[in-house]
């Protein structure tokens, strides 16, 4: 997975000026189809393909298919908010437009930026493993993991604090890097088919313990969602797109399909070629199909381009996370120091602290793959939920140029199975509903005391401006 952020927003101009001009227009069918592509894949396919194997055996493509299948109808629907309201702005501008409550518009975008965290902490486990393998090093578990972890999220930090220009041509170059890993698993799948060696018959075979088998792929594709999300943020980039209502569908749903053909081709490879118990075992699954399958090919490489695609998700999550609470202190809806703005580097230093250390809580507390990418993909099908619900509720609000019309089909069976995979029924572990709740949690007691302080200075209560925060997402 990844996610996007306007690394540069601490450096904009004030978001009170009268007047702002617009975004420039520059990004084409194929830039943001590149860009796309780059924001679905990471760390998602690279870490869990083992994980969702143990939840239903060799069928491991399954849960991967219909996770692609609930995404683009959720697609689908952000396609007609996105083309109705070409600004760059979510979930919470749609959240906001729709039910005009500010108590929920900031619930979303809180939800949203806690999934960037638990998302590069992911990441972060997911680039200790590789690093591991990289170096070949004695430990793969535990505590040298953990300080691995640890370690790499501080540097993120770090990074972040000094000040990193995302641009589009960087998006390019992550992207084809990611890609590249990902074409590596698909050729020596094709080849080992042409040769007769690994088993293909493991991609008809369940092995489900005592669940039944629609239970099993509930269950995986709770946490196959994982390497599917980031379509979402494509929304942000709206306002910079030449023809947005025109180009948006069509770029939007070939870069779901692309990333959704990839998937599935590397989950069928890795599983013919590495058996269920060893490949769900430990967070590198496809480093085990490279040693199974192209046994010459220098681990070490592939390891790198792992650890690349990974620290890429967690750099640009981290930087969201950041800018997003950035945002929302200065929107007056978080206590003001998460607003402050370091006077030599110009980056917004307290929330950079804040988000990091909530993400060395994770690593430490929690540090699982499957716990921390299963708790991302249960905020964001929460968010994914209501979103798919303000499109019926925006069908009240007309607006004056054409736009892309989503059969009314689509937001309901969307809202009913992003709705399902939040709940229990979905047969997610206690621990993703806990580390929600505690994130969550964190945003009520901020608001609250924001408004307690108000109350106190005599302003009114909390208040957000949905348009104002995305410059800063």
């Amino acid at each position: 997975m990844g996610s996007t952020a306007d690394a540069t927003s601490s450096n904009a101009p004030d978001s009170n000026s009268p007047e702002q001009p617009s975004l420039k227009r520059v990004m084409g069918p194929g830039l943001l189809l590149l860009f796309i592509v780059g924001d679905i894949l990471g760390t998602g396919i690279y870490a869990l393909t083992g994980k969702v194997a143990n939840q239903v055996g060799g069928a491991v493509w399954l849960p991967f298919l219909v996770a692609f299948v609930v995404a683009i109808i959720t697609a689908f629907s952000y396609l007609e908010l996105v083309t109705k309201f070409p600004k760059a702005a979510g979930a919470a501008l749609y959240t906001h437009k729709a039910f005009g409550v500010h108590f929920l518009t900031y619930m979303v975008a809180f939800a949203v930026m806690c999934s960037g965290i638990t998302s590069a902490s992911t990441a972060s486990r997911a680039f200790a493993a590789n690093f591991v393998e990289a170096f070949d090093l004695d430990f793969s578990t535990g505590i040298g993991i953990t300080l691995l972890g640890l370690g790499f999220m501080t540097l993120v930090g770090l990074v972040n604090f000094r000040g990193v220009s995302e641009s589009v041509k960087t998006n390019v170059v992550l992207t084809c890097v990611e890609l590249s890993g990902l074409l590596i698993i698909i050729m020596i799948g094709l080849w080992a088919l042409g040769v007769g060696d690994g088993d293909f018959s493991r991609v008809a075979t369940f092995d489900t313990g005592d669940r039944s088998a629609l239970g099993a792929v509930v269950a995986g594709t709770a946490l196959a969602f994982f390497a599917m999300v980031g379509f979402e943020d494509s929304v942000n980039m709206a306002e910079e797109c030449k023809e947005p209502s025109r180009i948006f569908p069509k770029v939007l749903l070939t870069g779901l399909i692309i990333t959704g053909c990839i998937y599935v081709f590397v989950s069928i490879t890795a599983i013919a070629l590495v058996p269920v118990s060893e490949l769900g075992e430990g967070d590198t699954p496809l480093l085990k199909v490279v040693q199974a399958g192209a046994p010459g090919f220098p681990i070490g490489i592939f390891a790198f381009i792992t650890m690349f695609a990974v620290a890429n998700t967690a750099l640009i999550n981290m930087l969201m996370a950041s800018r997003l609470l950035y945002g929302m202190s200065r929107e007056g809806v978080l206590p003001p120091p998460l607003g402050k703005v370091h006077a030599t580097r110009r980056t917004p230093y307290v929330a950079i602290v804040f988000t990091t250390i909530l993400a060395f809580g994770l690593i430490t507390f929690v540090g699982e793959v499957p716990e921390l990418g299963g708790t991302t993909a249960l905020l964001l099908l929460g968010v994914f939920t209501i979103v798919n619900i303000t499109v019926l509720v925006l069908r009240k609000q007309p607006v004056e140029h054409k736009h892309f019309r989503v059969p009314t089909i689509f937001p309901i069976i969307g809202a009913l199975t992003c709705g399902f995979l939040v709940t229990p029924f979905a047969d997610r572990p206690a621990v993703q509903y806990q580390i929600a709740g505690v994130l969550l949690g964190i945003g009520v007691v901020l608001w609250a005391g924001t408004v307690l302080v108000n109350k106190r200075l005599g302003k009114g209560g909390p208040r957000i401006d949905p348009e104002k925060l995305a410059e800063h997402e």
